[in-house]
């Protein structure tokens, strides 16, 4: 296991080069195993593309990146358009339109938009890791991220670290998945949650001209009865996707405590044309929602064009996309017992540790039901019966170690 610097020709990988090679128009470092490629953006540390089972006859590469990547350079509307693709650590969450104390960051944060500093790679037996760190300016402080792979597993293990910083803050990782064009082809499952709800504000502004299709506000229990905003229009089946064509739509899940689960949180995106599940484990004691960005050519200004389908998976402490103002005082989830922002602490560090993989399921597996946790490894059963177990080391999101 390396870290290798390549480009995005499909041509073999040479180690030792130290200058990044653009992907899809950016500058990135690899990190790679037998199993799996992981490509990350040097301008705002976005993850993708990723492969998995690369060794195998049918790699994996399940992760969005944004249409307008290898066109001519233009302006874009916020620095995170810039690379705008796969996973990426927010912090402030959300879009910041808002100056708080002083502060005015960007939408999702100025991590997400300028450039990081390759600090470099270790190998300490099957694990290794990549180092990048950034200084912030707007609230000082450092971040450090380190990802790492395990031999003969196909997972990123993700440990974002935070130093320096004081108050409170929204933040989390915003995975976003590529989504095939037909309409229910992917099946989407999660943990145990308290409560869903669809995004009270204007999401999607038709003066932008984009479009929203669910009720704004509405608070429910079931992903497969979401209200839709139409009188007397059948819910929606938020468990398929991609799901209403020409629409751009916003919901949070609360996710319940560890202690209750007696596991991890997760949540499972299932592709059964394609045989895979991607999936994404997290100590909701530290990301205590999930926000769905379902993005289903809703959004027709620049840089949109009407073209993009992806689906957000972002598993956050925030109030749904509305930036530090309205994550850091009270608000519609704060007043239902649901914290929107987390306290850092200038003396203390903060880690925030995250797991994404994928898992090949057989014919039939249809969607995730359920998943079991043992030590080292991680069962995913199906509404069908079928299992499938593969080693994920999900003790790391309560010791942060491998």
């Amino acid at each position: 296991m390396h870290l290798v610097l390549a480009a995005s020709t499909g041509a073999a990988p040479a180690t030792g080069d130290t200058n990044p090679r653009a992907f899809h128009s950016q500058p990135s470092v690899v990190l790679s195993t037998k199993e799996v490629e992981v490509a990350v953006t040097k301008l705002g540390a976005h993850m993708a593309p990723v492969t998995f089972f690369r060794d195998s006859e049918e790699p994996v590469r399940p992760y969005y990146i944004s249409p307008w990547q290898d066109e001519k350079r233009v302006k874009m509307p916020a620095p995170v358009l810039v690379t705008l693709r796969g996973d990426f650590f927010c912090m402030p969450f959300g879009g910041n339109r808002e100056e708080v104390a002083g502060e005015k960051h960007p939408p999702h944060g100025e991590i997400v938009g300028d450039a990081w500093n390759i600090v470099g790679t270790k190998k300490t037996g099957e694990v290794t890791t990549l180092t990048l760190g950034i200084d912030t300016k707007v609230r000082k402080g450092r971040v450090t991220k380190e990802l790492s792979l395990v031999a003969g597993q196909n997972v990123v293990y993700s440990r974002n670290i935070l130093e320096g910083f004081a108050g409170r803050v929204p933040l989390g990782h915003h995975a976003t998945l590529a989504m095939p064009e037909k309409e229910g082809a992917v099946r989407i499952a999660t943990s145990a949650f308290r409560f869903g709800m669809t995004c009270p504000a204007l999401f999607s502004d038709p003066k932008q001209r984009e479009y929203q299709s669910l009720l704004p506000g509405a608070k429910w229990t079931d992903l497969t009865k979401v209200p839709v905003a139409w009188k007397d229009a059948p819910d929606a089946d938020l468990t398929r996707m991609p799901g209403r064509y020409g629409y751009a739509d916003l919901i949070q899940l609360v996710n319940e405590a560890w202690e209750k689960t007696k596991g991890p949180a997760w949540t499972a995106a299932t592709y059964p044309d394609a045989g895979y599940v991607w999936f994404s484990l997290k100590d909701a004691a530290v990301l205590n929602s999930t926000v769905f960005w379902m993005e289903y050519h809703g959004r027709h200004a620049h840089p949109w064009n009407g073209r993009n389908n992806c689906l957000g998976l972002e598993d956050v402490t925030a109030l749904f996309g509305d930036g530090l103002a309205a994550s850091a005082k009270e608000n519609v989830l704060t007043r239902e017992g649901v914290e929107t922002a987390v306290a850092l602490s200038a003396e203390k560090p903060t880690a925030v540790n995250y797991i994404q993989g994928v898992v090949k399921i057989p014919a039939g597996f249809e969607n995730v039901k359920t998943l079991e946790f043992a030590p080292g490894e991680v069962t995913f059963i199906s509404t069908t019966g079928k299992r499938v177990t593969a080693p994920v080391r999900h003790e790391f999101l309560k010791t942060g170690k491998l």
